[in-house]
């Protein structure tokens, strides 16, 4: 540990550290029974599994691809001491998962708690001293950031919640909390991906072998094989067969880093950066930042006929005519909530209502620029999935961040904000400059790095999307992509976003309560006049 640059601070670190929470009595003799249950003429249970079926079975279904049967078994882990930049790049790249994480928006981060690479094999101490330097530089920041915010964050709450010199002192504490939960919101794009997460991280059999074998293929892979090892090695003391029948180390090359510059060196020692102008610019990011043209998410495909795909979809799950049914009919019948009660559903039961699924059939692509930070709450949305940057493939030596509009409005915070984004640039290239992995390197970066994407959703998820992130409560990037993608919707098809919106814009005149958010209520009627009205916070 290093004494920080000015708050004196020690930067703490420690060993990832994985437990095996929940499980599966015997996995691989369930997975053996299920295998044989397809064939039997009665369920199969895995005390009925012979050393030959094991052997036979579980070849011919694994290496045939038959995985299916490997699925059944989960495996819940809690997960300490791992960086946000693991559960961004590898551990949330997928859809089959589920976490628990803990939230930066609400926790404050009292002390620097952070991942730092495996020194002795990477770092001279010189760049050591830089690396943490640079971690506690920017708790420092935070903590400078939370206090010149919150002010500017209860003033406009204030505002909201009409609360003045005679307002009940309750009325008063309650928004004091919600300026200090919106202030570390906004200061803790400083923080670096490096930063320390907590999570419940629960995933099958077959993701946790796809994993083992893929930890190369992301931009933390010394730190993916530290975990995902971890997590073999716990399932393996479970039942080891269910790892050790099969060869599934992890692989050594992966075509992503070998087709990006073949004279480049190999993985962790690798000096891979993206292309750049004479300025450190990345060319790719100017122009993709071109095609953008000035939004922060671009509608770039979609199914032209989806308005007529999405009737004759319907029609065909209510065996109705055309005659009988017309497209506009149809549609009314699938998007208005007062007339399809899943519409009003929280429980976003799409996938199971049969009339929903004809949302399935016509598709959306977006191209967006977000932060990490932003991106990392983005890429929850497993079913609206993306194509992510490789960091390492895509990196620039000129700073390339998003400002919250919050910061953007306070001269002060944003000068605290700038120099932090300077500082932490300057630390990355340094270590680089040094002979530092770019890997390693990169987790000195803020949270306000920003990510350019390209992701594609069914209408039918996209509306589930919406719907949650056109909230005033919704982080404020993805909101903003939101009503990009709302506003690009009605230009192509005004008639499938009539009735898209927040959950009180599709609730209200329809049922009660009108707002889902309960306590959390934002405090304005936004469904009076959605899209219209501005989001003042």
């Amino acid at each position: 540990m290093f004494e920080g640059a000015r708050s004196g601070e020690l930067v703490e670190t420690a060993p990832p550290r994985v437990t095996l929470r929940n499980s599966f009595a015997h996995p691989y003799d369930s997975a053996i029974a299920a295998a044989r249950t397809c064939y039997a003429s009665k369920l199969i249970g895995p005390e009925e599994i012979t050393d030959k079926q094991r052997l036979n079975i579980g070849a011919g279904t694994f290496y045939s691809g038959h995985h299916t049967v490997y699925q059944h078994a989960h495996f819940e882990f809690g997960l300490e001491n791992v960086s946000r930049q693991f559960v961004w790049s590898f551990l949330h790249s997928h859809p089959f998962y589920n976490s628990e994480q803990q939230s930066q928006r609400y926790v404050r981060l009292d002390r620097a708690h952070a991942y730092v690479p495996p020194l002795h094999l990477y770092f001279n101490e010189g760049s050591r001293e830089i690396y943490e330097r640079a971690i506690a530089r920017a708790w420092d920041a935070y903590r400078e950031l939370s206090a010149l915010l919150v002010g500017d964050a209860r003033s406009i709450l204030s505002g909201i919640w009409h609360i003045g010199p005679m307002s009940h002192p309750k009325r008063a504490q309650k928004i004091e909390r919600s300026a200090e939960k919106r202030a570390i919101e906004i200061a803790r794009y400083v923080l670096p991906v490096a930063a320390f997460t907590t999570m419940v991280h629960t995933i099958s059999g077959i993701v946790l072998h796809r994993l083992w074998r893929m930890t190369k293929a992301c931009d933390t892979p010394y730190e993916a094989r530290a975990v995902i090892g971890a997590m073999v090695a716990h399932v393996r003391e479970v039942d080891a067969q269910f790892f050790d029948r099969f060869d599934t180390e992890p692989l050594e090359e992966v075509p992503e880093w070998s087709d990006r510059d073949q004279g480049n060196t190999g993985v962790h020692g690798s000096s891979l950066q993206g292309n750049h102008n004479g300025n450190g610019d990345s060319e790719f990011d100017q122009e993709f930042d071109s095609n953008l043209r000035g939004k922060t998410s671009k509608l770039i495909d979609y199914s032209a006929n989806a308005p007529r795909v999405i009737a004759q979809a319907y029609r065909a799950v209510v065996g109705l005519t055309e005659a009988q049914c017309s497209d506009t009919e149809a549609i009314d019948r699938l998007l208005n909530p007062a007339r399809n009660l899943y519409r009003l559903e929280t429980l976003n039961v799409g996938v199971h209502a049969p009339m929903m699924r004809a949302l399935q059939h016509v598709n959306y692509t977006f191209a967006k620029k977000i932060s990490h930070t932003a991106d990392s709450q983005d890429q929850r949305h497993r079913m609206v999935p993306g194509s992510r940057p490789l960091l390492r493939l895509t990196d620039t030596r000129a700073p390339d961040y998003i400002i919250p509009k919050l910061l953007a409005e306070n001269p002060q915070a944003l000068e605290v904000y700038e120099r932090a984004m300077h500082d932490a640039w300057q630390a990355k290239n340094q270590l680089i400059d040094r002979g530092v992995s770019v890997e390693n390197a990169l987790y000195v970066l803020p949270n306000a790095k920003a990510i350019r994407v390209v992701e594609t959703g069914s209408l039918l998820h996209l509306l589930h999307k919406w719907t949650m992130r056109t909230c005033f409560n919704a982080h404020e990037e993805i909101y903003q992509c939101s009503m990009d993608e709302l506003d690009q919707l009605r230009e192509v098809h005004p008639e499938l976003a009539r009735y898209v919106g927040p959950p009180c814009y599709v609730r209200a005149g329809v049922t009660t309560p009108i707002c889902t958010e309960g306590a959390h209520f934002c405090g304005i009627k936004v469904w009076l006049d959605f899209p219209n009205i501005a989001r003042p916070i």
